[in-house]
């Protein structure tokens, strides 16, 4: 009876154990992602940050790399890299910057880290 239960314990662990690591492999597309997704995913992101990873986006064009979440209030360098084995960008050259670019307006400059 005694090793029945160390069989059945040992199945549970190993269910759980490759349960998460599914859960762990999804990678998320910061620049195609809703606040929701994102939040799911991303370790450390909850739904305000998630929110304003969307927000910034709308508001500056794609993330060209996972570095440049770092320019997003509320994330910092760690957070990155925590999550950048789960980033994923996609489509960085989008119309949004390319517009900018070409419609005479001055150039964005570049946001400074606190």
């Amino acid at each position: 009876m005694k090793s029945f239960a160390v069989l059945l314990k040992s199945l549970v662990l190993s269910t759980l154990l490759l349960a998460g690591a599914a859960f762990a492999a999804d990678k998320v597309d910061i620049n195609t992602a809703n606040a929701a997704q994102l939040e799911s995913v991303l370790v450390g992101v909850g739904p305000s940050k998630a929110e304003a990873i969307v927000e910034y986006r709308k508001a500056n064009g794609p993330f060209r790399s996972a570095d440049e979440l770092a320019l997003v209030k509320g994330i910092g360098l760690k957070t990155v890299e925590r999550n950048r084995d789960l980033i994923a960008v996609g489509n960085a050259a989008t119309p949004a910057r390319k517009a900018a670019a070409t419609s005479g307006a001055a150039p964005a400059k570049p946001v400074a880290r606190r």
